[in-house]
């Protein structure tokens, strides 16, 4: 018997992590980070099972909505075999380090406030230190190649498919016996968008009994990505040509390069005014360098570019800034810059500063390229907010704001329906990833599109198969 337990992911986008127990092996589905309103309280909150006890963990892909809580799993005891992709292992690695590293940051910060109020001993340490990622780095790992087969009971095995989000993501086939009968359930992951600039579209699932999708955007359907292209290039352009700054808040993995490639075509086909582009993120710039090491995970076109020697994520006008007096040395240049920065839904790093100094300028540009969560700085600018605060002051949002959801490494309502279309032998179908209304939509969607009964996974609820 097959029992699955939410502790994440259920009702809300982040905070991803699944536990499958079937029969005495315990198997856990990623192991994320809770983002936006009341995300710190939740990831600081001790896990609600027995970390001890999992003998697997499977991780989809290396965003930290899926990966952020690993290292604590580490710290409460958890000594089992983890399974992923190559590019997830390597991609995590940098990911987790840079996270324990922000963790120790704002500690000290919340500390040395603290201690001014006498209230030091209400700050709780890190999360989790570099330590304990390098601790996590030591532990047994076992990497797949897509639909490379993995024993991990005498009737338990586990693949992985591409999923078409990032560079090594993947959806997750537990394949399964129960009284001699055959049995498969599916986790989804983040599916991709099957129109994507970078990377392959995801493979597709010939059967299952069981399925666990996301449904980040299950209410909606994108516009077309030659649209979000044409409106992402006019704005690029015509802020330029008035002598602004574009700044674009950019997730580290996969939005980053592609917004490189795309600014790479420009400035080859001519179309890119004479300008300053800054990579400021130096956690995208070792991301970027991971992407270069897999061209055979991304596209033909972007691995050809590879094969005969060109950096598909570079070009003349680019400058990374790694060193922070690089980045600071940006405030100089006062007009005609490209500014790409992390994080991406503007809840820390770089971007924060750049947002300080020109968000209020109306001669600016702000380009969202990425999904911003309910409560985070990036859903309060494109929800409208006049004021914002940043660093403690209060910053009118005086420049142009655009929404690009045509990007989104997240299939769409549409996408999403058409991968569950091929899916023989459905028994089983849960929601997860998504927010509350979303989901609902999405169930209404997928019963009159496919005529299947969707059930919403809720936290800490268990549901057995």
């Amino acid at each position: 018997m097959a029992k699955v337990t939410s502790y994440g992911a259920a009702q809300t986008v982040t905070g991803s992590c699944h536990l499958v127990k079937i029969n005495s092996i315990h198997i856990l589905i990623d192991c994320g980070m809770f983002q936006g309103d009341g995300g710190s309280e939740r990831n600081y909150a001790p896990f609600e099972f027995d970390a001890a006890k999992i003998n697997y963990l499977v991780l989809t892909h290396a965003h930290l909505d899926h990966i952020g809580r690993v290292a604590k799993l580490i710290k409460e005891g958890f000594c089992g075999e983890i399974i992923a992709t190559q590019p997830t292992y390597d991609i995590a690695k940098i990911m987790l380090l840079d996270s324990a590293k922000i963790l120790k940051e704002e500690y000290k910060t919340l500390r040395r406030k603290a201690r001014r109020r006498g209230e030091e001993e209400t700050v709780f340490e890190p999360l989790y230190t570099e330590d304990h990622v390098h601790q996590l780095f030591e532990k047994k790992w076992h990497t797949l190649e897509y639909f490379e087969h993995h024993k991990l009971h005498q009737h338990i095995r586990v693949s992985l498919g591409n999923a078409g989000h990032i560079m090594g993501s993947a959806f997750v086939i537990i394949d399964y016996h129960e009284k001699s009968e055959a049995k498969r359930i599916v986790f989804s992951g983040d599916i991709g968008s099957p129109h994507r600039l970078i990377i392959d579209s995801a493979d597709a699932v010939d059967k299952s009994d069981a399925l666990f999708i996301e449904s980040t955007y299950g209410d909606r359907n994108h516009k077309p990505l030659r649209e979000s292209i044409d409106e992402f290039k006019k704005a690029v352009i015509a802020t330029l040509e008035h002598d602004g700054n574009v700044l674009i808040p950019s997730f580290a993995l996969e939005r980053t390069q592609e917004i490189l490639w795309l600014l790479r075509e420009m400035y080859e086909d001519g179309e890119l005014p004479k300008c300053h582009v800054y990579l400021d993120s130096p956690l995208a710039i070792k991301a970027t360098k991971l992407y270069n090491k897999y061209p055979i995970h991304l596209s033909d076109e972007v691995e050809f570019q590879s094969s005969i020697g060109n950096d598909p994520f570079s070009f003349e006008l680019l400058e990374t800034t790694s060193k922070r007096e690089d980045s600071l040395s940006i405030n100089n240049v006062k007009k005609r810059a490209i500014i790409i920065a992390g994080s991406g839904m503007c809840t820390g790093g770089r971007i924060m500063h750049h947002l300080k100094h020109r968000l209020w300028n109306p001669k600016n540009t702000v380009i969202f390229v990425g999904y911003q969560v309910k409560g985070t700085l990036g859903r309060r600018i494109i929800d409208g907010e006049k004021f914002v605060k940043i660093y403690g002051e209060e910053i009118i949002t005086g420049a142009k704001i655009y929404t690009i959801n045509g990007f989104s490494a997240h299939a769409d309502q549409n996408d999403l329906i058409e991968w569950i279309r091929p899916i023989k032998g459905l028994k089983t179908l849960c929601l997860i990833h998504g927010e509350t209304e979303k989901m609902q939509l999405f169930a209404t969607t997928i019963k009159e599109a496919l005529n299947l009964d969707a059930h919403i996974m809720e936290y800490g609820v268990s549901i057995t198969l």
